[in-house]
């Protein structure tokens, strides 16, 4: 039987057809944003620095500066800002991605009702691109477990590298790349910085190699200038000589050129220095000698991130799409006041309460810049950078809020305003909406099934396009760690809040911007009224923006639960600390069960933390060993012990006895082998290079071995308990000290 003949079934007689992809339209840019990590509004050379940054300036110089831009005053909220065109608060950035405080404000994530910029540009045919610093992610999700849908690559980032905390060794970093952590290049010489922009250059390169129809968006979040600042002796020694004039000449200096360039009025003062700061002249030789090679390390990493800036803008001008990308430079806040008055060569230190002395930097000035060390620089240099500024980093003075931002875009820059300035009063919520204008783009009312909240940011396009037209943006609020401002219209309101004190108390401060760029001349006295105004003006929109309840430091402190006993099995490597036992300020238990050989053993059975603090437990020539580095004061067990072939346990059990201290006990198959007084434990702070099982990844914990000093024996497993009764250790005590709540 034949079968009958049928019409349009087979492929030569239907034409075919091929869902489109999205597709950006012909001519799109590409954007890049770079955003520098606690840079001052001084710091740049186009904005009045002696410090060398050619690239950098060359951007101003092919772009816009703008002098009246503003961001958060601290890194996880200002990126999140930055990110989403919301204020930080609204999408649940109150603080950092560190801590969740229990308020929708304060979460430490970005809520999914406010998409991220990739999230935006996605359909519309772009590659996105994240590299640096992301701390965007709350910390206690970057785990081997997740949940992931909060990781770059979830938040709309095709690619990510790089290191998901707030800060990073740069010579040894912990790095993820999409959703996973992996090791570091073994590579001489290595620097993080120098990888970041390895990975920028491939990525574009491979990109408009293969689809050059395709726009991109890279998002280049660096290290520098947040402490570590961690770059090779020569670069440090010279600037040494640049910084001999002291701090004080150094913002007279930087004021003048500001001056000069335009990028303050000619009326500008520089307020007095910031309490604490002494005189130059009244320091002894050797506190300026300390200080001098702190700024000079500063000041280096500088230079060479502007360097890799440089080599970057190479690949774009080589691959044919400089002209064509938006470039976006920008600091996310003010430089820092976490070195303390004297700097730090480990701020651990800082962090714990426990400044260095004097002595304690002299005798290890010449490595300052390697890898051991956490170093930052002292306040007064930090003034210097944000010059001529009030405050810092954390303050919602000029100090911590106002910063420098870099517009760049050869082909949509009129050539005539290129180099020029722009006074406009502006907010890193502003920045997204300026992007999608400038791509032509709106935020679509649902992305990805959620209801989006509105964008809180002004676009910027007017003020590239009109350098005279008046500011559009007419409020903006402030709020971190209960420092509270709101600008409207010129006139600003601040109060900088005493942690633990009743916000009744807190006194505020009137400046009239238009007149007082350097919030010199406070016209509170003056001006009750308008004062009132601006703070009745604040309290509406904090009540708006979810910035309500204020952490002030007066109730219990707000925890998230935790676990408080672990068995951990072989192969746990590269755990992120926040996910790891939390064994800061409570009494506590590790028992690592392992097998020893014919031959022995030898290795790491448990560790978390580095070379900056931490704790190890490990075998070595015949040896059961536990080392505890609270910063710069290590203490260590080592005892002989009997490994014979078989089945064997070590236990460090550590009893809190005092407010800060305790004693700890390491005991082999049952048996007590050492004990060891410590009177200052970790009570709130871990470096970032995180937990392992079986090895020691990254700079080591001990100075005895060399990484990964691997186990040669087998782990079976390895417990680990805390034995406090209270609920776990004051994980706050970390939060408060970083942000200078003594």
């Amino acid at each position: 039987m034949s079968e009958k003949p049928r019409t349009g079934v087979t492929m030569k007689e239907v034409a075919p057809h091929y869902p489109g992809e999205p597709t950006a339209a012909q001519g799109t840019p590409n954007v890049v944003v770079i955003v520098f990590d606690d840079a001052g509004f001084a710091d740049f050379g186009c904005y009045g620095s002696e410090v060398s940054t050619p690239n950098i300036d060359r951007l101003a110089a092919n772009g816009l500066r703008f002098t009246n831009f503003h961001t958060t005053s601290l890194c996880s909220p200002t990126r999140a800002s930055l990110l989403t065109g919301r204020h930080h608060h609204a999408v649940g950035m109150g603080s950092l991605a560190n801590y969740d405080y229990g308020f929708d404000g304060y979460r430490g994530k970005v809520t999914k009702d406010a998409a991220m910029l990739p999230e935006m540009l996605r359909p519309l045919g772009f590659n996105n691109f994240a590299l640096g610093k992301w701390h965007l992610t709350p910390m206690h999700h970057l785990g081997p477990t997740g949940p992931f849908d909060l990781w770059p690559t979830q938040r709309g980032f095709d690619r990510y590298y790089g290191f998901m905390d707030g800060a990073m060794n740069q010579w040894d970093p912990f790095l993820t790349e999409d959703n996973r952590h992996v090791p570091k290049p073994d590579k001489e010489g290595y620097h993080l910085t120098d990888d970041i922009v390895d990975h920028a250059v491939e990525w574009v390169s491979s990109q408009k190699s293969i689809g050059p129809e395709k726009p991109f968006f890279m998002y280049m979040a660096f290290g520098a200038l947040h402490s570590p600042h961690h770059v090779t002796k020569d670069r440090i020694d010279a600037y040494v000589p640049l910084f001999e004039q002291g701090w004080d000449v150094a913002r007279e200096k930087r004021l003048a050129k500001q001056k000069e360039l335009g990028i303050v009025p000619q009326n500008t003062v520089l307020p007095p220095r910031n309490p604490g700061i002494k005189p130059w002249d009244e320091l002894t030789a050797d506190e300026k000698k300390v200080f001098i090679r702190f700024n000079a390390a500063y000041a280096a990493m500088l230079t060479h991130t502007d360097e890799q800036i440089g080599r970057f803008l190479e690949t774009l001008e080589r691959i044919g799409q400089l002209d064509n990308t938006i470039i976006v430079l920008m600091s996310d806040n003010g430089a820092s006041q976490e070195g303390g008055l004297n700097g730090t060569m480990n701020q651990g230190r800082y962090f714990e309460r426990v400044e260095m002395t004097l002595e304690e930097t002299l005798s290890h000035l010449d490595e300052m810049g390697e890898t051991q060390w956490f170093n930052n620089i002292p306040m007064g240099w930090a003034m210097a950078s944000n010059t001529p500024c009030k405050f810092y980093k954390q303050n919602t003075h000029g100090g911590g809020v106002r910063d420098p931002f870099i517009i760049s875009w050869p082909q949509g820059i009129d050539k005539a305003q290129r180099g020029t300035l722009r006074h406009q009063f502006h907010h890193c919520t502003d920045v997204t909406p300026t992007l999608l204008e400038l791509l032509n783009a709106s935020m679509p009312p649902v992305l990805n099934g959620v209801q989006q909240m509105p964008l809180h940011g002004t676009s910027m396009k007017y003020a590239i396009e009109h350098p005279d037209a008046p500011t559009q943006k007419k409020i903006q609020h402030f709020e971190m760690l209960g420092h509270r401002g709101i600008v409207q219209d010129g006139w600003k309101a601040v109060a900088r809040h005493k942690y633990r004190t009743e916000m009744t108390d807190d006194v505020w401060e009137l400046y009239n911007l238009y007149e007082d760029f350097s919030e010199s001349n406070d016209l509170a006295g003056q001006f009750p009224e308008k004062l009132d105004e601006l703070i009745e003006l604040w309290w509406e929109e904090a009540a708006k923006y979810k910035v309500l309840p204020i952490e002030d430091g007066l109730a219990a402190p707000n925890k998230r639960p935790i676990r408080r006993s672990y068995r951990l099995w072989p192969g746990v490597q590269r755990v992120p600390s926040d996910n790891s036992p939390q064994l800061m300020n409570t009494s506590h238990r590790v028992s690592a069960n392992f097998t020893v050989g014919a031959n022995g053993c030898e290795g790491v059975l448990y560790k978390d933390g580095d070379a900056w603090a931490g704790y190890s437990m490990y075998i070595q020539d015949g040896m059961a060993c536990y080392h505890y580095h609270f910063p710069m004061e290590p203490h260590e067990i080592r005892a002989h012990v009997a490994l014979t072939p078989g089945d064997h346990e070590l236990t460090w059990e550590f009893t809190k006895t005092t407010k800060t201290g305790g004693v700890g006990e390491l005991r082999f198959d049952g048996n007590v082998v050492g004990t060891i007084e410590i009177p200052r434990m970790l009570r709130g702070w871990m470096p970032f290079n995180g937990m392992d099982v079986g090895r020691d990844n990254g700079a080591p914990v001990s100075p005895r071995y060399s990484s990964p000093f691997a186990f040669t024996g087998a782990i079976n497993w390895v417990d680990v308990d805390l034995l406090d009764k209270k609920p776990g250790p004051d994980a706050k005590i970390h939060h408060d000290s970083e942000m200078g709540k003594q």
